[in-house]
């Protein structure tokens, strides 16, 4: 299913009369095929053009992913974990008990005291079922009856880059292709004229984070399935525009001398990254139309503003990027990230995740209300979340109006929505510390799996031969599990 790890040797392969007849031969078979199945679930878009033979291996839920990203661990507690006894607690030391000794970050690990700190926000129940929800995310209260809210996710990594590595590439180690790769790489693309994989920064109001590129990269696979950052300003895909003077049959004249000149290398050497390069070039002259079109929101009439807030007007905003994720499902963009820096409130928190929550919350659900208006969310699926949660205790001192909270990966949330997910539903507990999982875990791996499932991929059969391992997006150490509990 896979293509060879060894280019030289795939190439030289190529050069066999009985190769050359044998894939004149699968042509002729893949085209039948897809002429069969062009009525049938999985040839109704869910399979693109350049898919791996034989995905997707069962009907899929989603066609597509929309991951709203909150860089630096929204806090749990502070958000949907609603315990009241943390009220009693307030100000009292954390029991070892509930610890249990913890491995700590190098923020906390000098301190002695772990003072619980209870949320300074009223939590109100919403929905049809009651859902307790932070008077933080009033806009988000208004749709928990469309979302599934997962409170026992976990991981191993306590700190932001091996988490947030971890959490979009199965492992803490650099260098591994991230979700979005993986996707574009086994699903194929749907829209020839946008990238399969496209990725958006906005910058919020608390401590930022760094970000990579690796993060969005697509590792050990063909670079072309790795993301493509989209940029706030005059020139938001860099490198796109034509230089001064070229203009368009020049530049497909250009494009045309370029590609010959990279077939004839490529029939020297064999490099399989020589056809990427053809490849994206032939996508950045397609892009110079249609990046234009997909920015233009001249034709967004006012309601679109009155539902995700004016900053959607303002490109680099949260809200900006959240309406473009929208107009890239509308185009069948596979997987569309959106990461938004500032949740890492180690001392600030109240401050901080009031201007957080004001940046995120009135889009996200502006993005789901939107989504199933159009009847896009049947079959897009949504992931709002980051790389781990904060911790019961303060970090630093605890005053009446102020607090902070240090990383913690033992437990936090995430909420789901869209193509295959229950409706107001929620999942797994922590106990009323909100510092351990009592019931139902959900490992990052798990989440994973399940994304995969919900695309018609069985995890463990989507492989890449790689340093003498089958490679898994769910990584080959950890058991991973579709959640099955949350899918509709």
């Amino acid at each position: 299913m896979h293509p060879s790890s060894d280019p030289l040797g795939e190439y030289r392969q190529g050069l066999t009369r009985r190769a050359l007849l044998g894939r004149g031969a699968r042509g002729l078979g893949s085209l039948a095929l897809g002429y069969l199945t062009a009525g049938s679930a999985l040839g109704a878009g869910a399979r693109g053009s350049g898919a791996l033979p034989g995905l997707p291996h069962f009907p899929p839920r989603a066609k597509r992913v929309i991951w709203m990203f909150m860089c630096g661990g929204p806090s749990h507690i502070d958000l949907v974990d609603y315990k009241p006894v943390l009220r009693k607690i307030h100000g009292q030391e954390l029991p070892e008990s509930v610890r249990r000794g913890q491995r700590l970050t190098t923020m906390t690990s000098g301190q002695k005291s772990f003072p619980c700190v209870a949320p300074m926000f009223e939590f109100r129940r919403y929905g049809e079922h009651g859902t307790w929800v932070s008077d933080l995310l009033p806009h988000f209260a208004g749709v928990v009856d469309k979302v599934t809210i997962i409170k026992s996710m976990h991981t191993e990594a306590i700190n932001h880059d091996p988490a947030i590595t971890y959490i979009n590439t199965g492992t803490q180690q650099h260098g591994k292709p991230s979700m979005g790769a993986w996707l574009s790489y086994g699903l194929g693309s749907m829209n020839r004229d946008l990238p399969d994989y496209v990725v958006m920064i906005s910058q919020g109001s608390g401590n930022p984070q760094a970000l990579y590129a690796r993060l969005w990269g697509a590792g050990f696979l063909p670079s072309r399935h790795q993301g493509v950052k989209f940029r706030a300003g005059k020139e938001p895909v860099l490198y796109l525009n034509d230089p001064p003077g070229i203009d368009r049959s020049t530049r497909r004249a250009m494009l045309d001398t370029l590609a010959e000149i990279n077939e004839r290398k490529f029939a020297e050497c064999g490099d399989p990254e020589i056809r990427t390069r053809i490849s994206q070039y032939e996508m950045a002259f397609r892009m110079q139309a249609s990046v234009p079109d997909l920015l233009d929101l001249s034709d967004e009439p006012q309601s679109t503003f009155d539902l995700y807030g004016e900053d959607a007007r303002k490109p680099g905003t949260f809200a900006s990027n959240a309406l473009l994720a929208r107009r890239l499902a509308e185009r069948d963009v596979r997987f569309i990230q959106l990461f938004h820096r500032g949740w890492d409130a180690h001392f600030n928190l109240p401050k901080e995740i009031r201007g957080q929550c004001a940046d995120t919350d009135r889009a996200s659900a502006a993005l789901v209300t939107d989504l199933d208006r159009r009847g896009l969310l049947e079959d897009t699926l949504i992931i709002w979340g980051g790389e781990f949660g904060r911790t019961i205790y303060s970090q630093g001192q605890l005053t009446k109006d102020n607090y902070g909270r240090d990383h913690h990966g033992r437990c936090f949330f995430m909420w789901m929505a869209g193509a295959g997910v229950r409706r107001g539903f929620e999942f797994g507990a922590t106990d009323d510390h909100c510092y351990n999982i009592v019931s139902d875990p959900v490992h990052i791996t798990d989440l994973s799996a399940t994304v995969l499932h919900l695309l018609g991929i069985d995890h463990q059969r989507f492989t890449y031969p790689y340093l003498g391992l089958d490679q898994r997006l769910t990584g080959v150490d950890h058991p991973a599990r579709v959640v099955r509990e949350i899918l509709a």
